[in-house]
């Protein structure tokens, strides 16, 4: 099997927008849909409708309802507790969109597991520390814990579209950082 550079390119895009995934869940496919509008990025054939007009301005509406969401005490809470499982949804939507020139089962089996298994462990880390936030702050912090995730998410999503390479490094240490902190939080035996 010759796995060309520009299908590389398009897992490492797929696998940081995933991972943007689990931060805020319509923010990497807004980013997409953009890309994907403006020519910045040719997706797989049946995911050219996320080009459209229309989906650029559904999920640009989404996006902004979802940060704004994530700033009120509580339905923050509520929003993780939905938004857990869409993670995984949106995760594996968005690199199996990006990948080009890879077998169906090859492509379905890296968006579930790379795509879904990135977006869902950020997403449940997030979550976790969003609930810790709550308990300790009674929700005081959680505005600054949005701020931080959407930061992440734009910061993810951007390096994602430009650079993909850097934004699988962004990945990898952000999931490095993610099992630091669960060891050292873990109980020990």
């Amino acid at each position: 099997m010759n796995i060309e550079p520009s299908t590389i390119i398009s897992i490492f895009l797929g696998i940081g927008l995933a991972a943007s995934a689990g931060f805020r869940i319509f923010l990497p496919l807004f980013a997409l849909s953009l890309a994907s509008h403006f020519g910045v990025w040719e997706l797989n054939d049946n995911w050219h409708w996320l080009g459209s007009l229309a989906a650029v301005i559904t999920f640009g509406v989404a996006t902004i309802a979802e940060i704004f969401a994530y700033f009120i005490p509580w339905v923050d809470n509520a929003l993780d507790t939905l938004a857990l499982p869409l993670a995984g949804i949106a995760g594996t939507a968005v690199m199996v969109s990006t990948i080009t020139d890879l077998d169906p089962v090859v492509t379905w089996s890296l968006a579930i597991i790379a795509g879904g298994g990135t977006a869902t462990a950020i997403k449940g880390a997030n979550a976790a520390g969003r609930l810790t936030s709550t308990a300790t702050t009674g929700g005081l912090a959680n505005p600054l814990v949005s701020t931080v995730e959407t930061g992440a998410a734009v910061a993810v999503s951007t390096a994602s579209i430009l650079v993909p390479p850097i934004a699988a490094i962004l990945v990898i240490i952000i999931l490095l950082f993610i099992f630091t902190i669960y060891r050292k939080l873990r109980p020990k035996k």
